[in-house]
């Protein structure tokens, strides 16, 4: 357990209330109760850039800063796809959203964030961005394929106008997600 004068944090692009809701939707619709595992909180639904991990607070000034002066980039729309699975479907531990449209635009953010990680000290993540969206964990792992070939197409898109640093607080009743910094993408 980390000591209590540090915070788990990530930077993420947030999703608005309107894409969650029409994403809940689409997924109540095709996927219903029978989503496997720990379905996340559509209040929880963003796109993850960059896992940081444990920071005091003095680390967390160091990383806004670092971050902040190299974000440069101009707001983008992201389109949403269908379902896969982290390590594989075969194997499944997360089942999560693709990204069909934007990609380029998230993995210039997240190159940004990983570069601002690293200059505040960070160990480089080491794996290539995958831009998705978390929507199920699942423990033991098991076998998504048909719910993942399965699974319609839709047309959902949001406007990507920030990175958000989060502080993630972890208790009984799941992860709840603080905004600690946003950073305004140019118009």
């Amino acid at each position: 357990m980390p000591p209590s004068n540090t915070t788990r944090v990530f930077l993420a692009a947030d999703l608005d209330n309107t894409t969650r809701s029409l994403l809940l939707a689409h997924l109540d619709e095709h996927v219903g109760p029978e989503m496997p595992g720990r379905p996340v909180a559509a209040a929880n639904w963003h796109i993850t850039l960059r896992s940081v991990g444990t920071a005091s607070p003095t680390v967390v000034d160091r990383l806004i800063f670092e971050v902040d002066r190299r974000l440069d980039d101009s707001v983008f729309d992201v389109g949403f796809g269908g379902l896969g699975a982290f390590p594989k479907a075969q194997r499944a531990s997360v089942l999560w959203l693709g990204v069909r449209g934007g990609a380029s635009g998230l993995r210039g953010l997240a190159e940004a964030c990983e570069a601002g990680a690293v200059a505040a000290g960070f160990d480089s993540e080491g794996r290539p961005f995958h831009p998705h969206g978390t929507w199920s964990r699942i423990r033991p792992v098991r076998d998504v394929g048909s719910a993942v070939e399965e699974f319609p197409g839709f047309a959902v898109s949001t406007t990507i106008d920030a990175v958000t640093l989060f502080a993630s607080h972890l208790g009984p009743g799941g992860a709840r997600y603080e905004a600690l910094e946003r950073f305004e993408l140019s118009g």
